[in-house]
């Protein structure tokens, strides 16, 4: 079983930064890839940003594109999210998560939540205007 667990939520103005952690425990061997989803209430889970299994290819949600990066440190077992010139539209719980592996990397892959096998328990990101 692979746990993860994310860190780096809280409050912050618009136009401020956050840097999300999610750190991997449990089962080793496997690199997943992995993605970031948030869900504001009363919304759906939407589909944030994903990376390849060795960083080689990230992959955005147009509302985020330009304003987040993606990165891994593999070594670490630790995915980051960092979220510069943040909106109040940007406040929700967000989550990672482990792409099923065999998949093609795609866009289409990244952005399906069906795609993905471990998820961790999400971290608040609340965006005050």
């Amino acid at each position: 079983q692979v746990q993860l667990v994310e860190s780096g939520g809280g409050l912050v103005k618009d136009g401020g930064s956050l840097r999300l952690s999610c750190a991997r425990s449990g089962r080793t061997g496997t690199i997943y890839a992995m993605g970031w989803f948030r869900q504001a209430p009363g919304r759906e889970r939407q589909f944030a940003a994903a990376i390849s299994w060795n960083g080689a290819e990230t992959y955005y949600a147009d509302s985020v594109k330009g304003r987040f990066t993606i990165s891994r440190d593999n070594a670490e077992n630790t995915v980051y999210l960092q979220m510069d010139s943040l909106k109040p539209e940007d406040s929700a719980v967000y989550t990672c998560a482990a792409l099923s592996p065999g998949l093609p990397l795609t866009m289409s892959t990244m952005t399906s939540p069906s795609n993905y096998v471990f998820w961790g328990q999400g971290t608040q990101v609340t965006v005050s205007s």
